[in-house]
């Protein structure tokens, strides 16, 4: 691939990319507001669940409605889209309004992530080569944890700027108010990118989708990309009645149960509530803060690993090491608030090794391989579906942590977790494909000779 295309994708998977910052960014800011909301509401365990994950039913919805959306009026359009829901979610908390607006807000934000969730890595996997695909949907990852680091910082940075009692009236809306400066950063950077020149061909523009297939293979390779797309697409009908049919219903199975299990693994109950879970081992507000800082630093660095690593080792590979660390750490986590060890370092260590397990597999790879393992002419709904899933399940595991930390415990909570993490590593043996170096196209052909689409 020659250097001048191999920026060229860079940049526009960089620009995707930010889609994932702005949904870090907006899915972790709950972590350092959350106490404060609190503390201002008297909220009960269940209405706290509620607060923390009222933004995952926007999710849901935008994740929904983002891919029959887009396959007709293009990625890039929708990403806009939520872009501009970001930006209206965060001007919205500022104002001092009810818990009842913050929630209504929320919602909207939560459409800008479900949205942005879905198109931003199918918008990489399909203007991405094969060779380095895993890679750059990776970076949206990278993207992701990025975002998250920073609202960690800047959570931290505007919980130290006054008093409790100014963080529990207002200083929780600084935090969520923030996010207007990456939502109109997101505006103008996907002003200049391209459409995906899957969706150009998808909509007989050909020549559109060879320039830009032009800028990224060359000339002569964009021609045979090309015709692979159109040939593909001629044996694809893209309704959602398509997908379950035998041909497509495994596919799309194992697409929504990878994207369940890399929640109900429990990583979520951790980026939402990190700072509560270090307070009720014994660690004060500042303390908790700064250790949830280390969180987003670790999860930032390990996802550095994946990028690295994810083209080289393959996807199954990394998956399988992920799962089965995740697998033991959630294991020390329990023992150690089941044997009253929570206010030495072991829940730290464990929790910061959990993270990164699940930062080189479930974290990166689950977009990757949802990404990667669907038909081009129902890509798009196929990974809404898959998506909505991963929503729902995100949605049910923040909702639930503060229920069950107060009904079984600290101990059983996370045992839970662990018991997921040893199925989601029996699945991916017995279940995944490994699609490391194949075009798309590739991918498609495969399941065909496998005998799975009719």
């Amino acid at each position: 691939m020659h250097i001048s295309g191999l920026k060229y994708v860079y940049k526009c998977t960089y620009v995707a990319a930010v889609g994932g910052l702005l949904f870090g960014y907006d899915t972790a800011v709950v972590a350092g507001a959350i106490g404060f909301i609190q503390s201002k509401y008297a909220l009960s365990p269940a209405m706290m669940g509620w607060v923390a994950s009222c933004a995952l039913i926007g999710c849901v919805i935008g994740a929904m409605f983002a891919g029959s959306l887009s396959d007709r009026i293009g990625r890039k359009k929708v990403l806009m889209i939520s872009a501009f829901a970001f930006a209206i979610s965060s001007l919205g908390i500022m104002l001092p309004l009810s818990l009842d607006y913050f929630i209504v807000f929320r919602l909207i934000g939560g459409i800008g992530i479900g949205i942005a969730s879905m198109l931003s890595p199918l918008y990489i996997s399909e203007i991405a080569p094969a060779g380095i695909r895993g890679r750059l949907i990776s970076i949206y990852q990278m993207g992701i944890v990025i975002g998250i680091l920073l609202i960690y910082f800047v959570n931290a940075g505007i919980a130290g700027l006054h008093d409790e009692s100014w963080n529990v009236e207002s200083g929780w809306r600084w935090m969520f108010g923030s996010g207007i400066i990456p939502s109109i950063l997101f505006i103008f950077l996907l002003l200049p990118v391209p459409e995906s020149p899957r969706w150009l061909a998808q909509q007989n523009r050909l020549q559109e989708a060879e320039e830009v297939l032009s800028k990224v293979n060359g000339p002569e390779n964009a021609k045979q990309e090309l015709n692979a797309i159109t040939e593909g697409m001629h044996e694809e009908s893209g309704s959602f009645s398509q997908l379950l049919k035998p041909g497509l219903r495994l596919v799309l199975v194992i697409g929504i149960i990878l994207a369940i299990l890399s929640q109900v693994t429990g990583i979520n109950a951790i980026m939402y509530y990190a700072p509560e879970i270090f307070k009720s081992g014994g660690d004060g507000s500042s303390s908790a803060m700064l250790q949830t800082v280390l969180v987003g630093v670790i999860n930032m660095l390990f996802t550095i690993v994946a990028i690295k690593y994810v083209d080289k080792w393959g996807r199954k590979t990394l998956l399988l090491i992920g799962s089965a660390g995740m697998t033991v750490c959630l294991g020390l986590v329990g023992a150690a608030f089941h044997f009253k060890m929570s206010q030495g370092p072991m829940v730290l260590i464990a929790i910061l090794a959990y993270i990164a397990f699940f930062a080189i597999s479930l974290g990166p790879l689950t977009f990757v391989v949802v990404a990667e393992i669907f038909p081009t002419r129902v890509r798009g709904r196929a990974m809404s579906v898959a998506i909505f899933f991963l929503w729902a399940a995100v949605f049910a595991v923040s909702q639930t942590f503060p229920m069950l930390q107060s009904s079984v415990g600290e101990a059983s909570t996370f045992w839970i977790y662990m018991l997921m993490s040893v199925i989601a590593f029996v699945f991916v043996w017995r279940l995944v494909p490994e699609t490391k170096e194949k075009t798309l196209e590739d991918i498609e052909k495969f399941w065909k000779l496998k005998g799975i689409q009719s």
